[in-house]
């Protein structure tokens, strides 16, 4: 059974049993197979009256080749005081947001003053949630189309208050060994985060596919130098004797979540904090 967002905000997800040795390929659930669960999650967002205006059902490739010459280019930043009422705010960045219900949700329900910004390669979904969040009248989120593997550093580079947040949750996970190269998280990538993190910012990893997560965790864990996992310095996170987070420290599943836990399968959680910069 799918919980509330309200349920979800009392109490830590309840881990599921470990599956360890995921099949190398999944059947990626869609919102119309389980359409309750992702509507309970989220029903405080009372989003279904604007489907009339902007489709609940897009036709949205759900793989894009993020190699494509088409997204070679980095995206431009936006200026920061047209998209934000207050852009020195601390700044959250969730790549790879599809929908971008998680970090609407976040943006209307988090008690933290922070900024959201979302940041999905597949064009039709940013233009549908940009819709959402001009229809709710929100200046603490936005979204925006754009492959961040290449694009992240000049976006955030440019943004004028702290990056306190990362999120990559549940990621592409292309599967087949040759297509790994087209995996969001590649080496640019996490150097430009965790340089751009403030002191103290933190960065969440998570994934339904035990290799996937393996992945990004050795990456990060690469930078143990400036990153430390959260469990040595906050002592109300726990993990399991594998190291991975035993709950989700959101306080909302993703879609993806929703749709993976349905399935009968694990989430992976990494969760890292930047304790000293690069240069020290």
């Amino acid at each position: 059974m799918a919980w509330t967002a309200t349920a979800t905000l009392c109490c830590r997800l309840i881990r599921l049993p470990s599956a360890r040795h995921p099949t190398p390929s999944r059947a990626r659930c869609s919102a119309a197979q389980s359409p309750d669960a992702v509507d309970k999650e989220y029903a405080d967002l009372n989003l279904r009256p604007l489907y009339t205006n902007r489709g609940q059902h897009l036709r949205i490739r759900q793989h894009v080749n993020p190699l494509s010459s088409s997204f070679s280019e980095p995206t431009e930043p936006p200026e920061w005081n047209e998209v934000f009422e207050d852009p020195l705010l601390p700044l959250m960045v969730d790549i790879g947001c599809g929908s971008g219900r998680f970090l609407i949700w976040l943006a209307k329900n988090s008690s933290q003053r922070r900024n959201y910004l979302g940041l999905e390669i597949r064009e039709k979904l940013v233009e549908r949630t940009q819709f959402w969040v001009n229809e709710l009248g929100l200046r603490n989120v936005h979204f925006m189309f754009a492959n961040a593997t290449v694009s992240f550093e000049q976006i955030i580079s440019s943004y004028p208050g702290p990056l306190s947040l990362v999120s990559i949750l549940c990621p592409d996970p292309h599967f087949k060994k040759r297509r790994h190269k087209r995996r969001v998280l590649q080496s640019p990538l996490v150097d430009s985060i965790t340089k751009n993190l403030c002191l103290g910012g933190r960065v969440l990893i998570q994934s339904d596919v035990l290799e996937v997560a393996a992945d990004m965790r050795e990456r990060f864990d690469g930078h143990s130098d400036i990153l430390a996992h959260v469990d040595s310095v906050d002592k109300d996170l726990h993990c399991d004797n594998e190291g991975w987070l035993l709950d989700n420290p959101m306080g909302i599943r993703t879609e993806r979540e929703i749709h993976a836990e349905l399935e009968g399968a694990t989430i992976y959680r990494r969760m890292y904090q930047k304790i000293r910069d690069a240069s020290h």
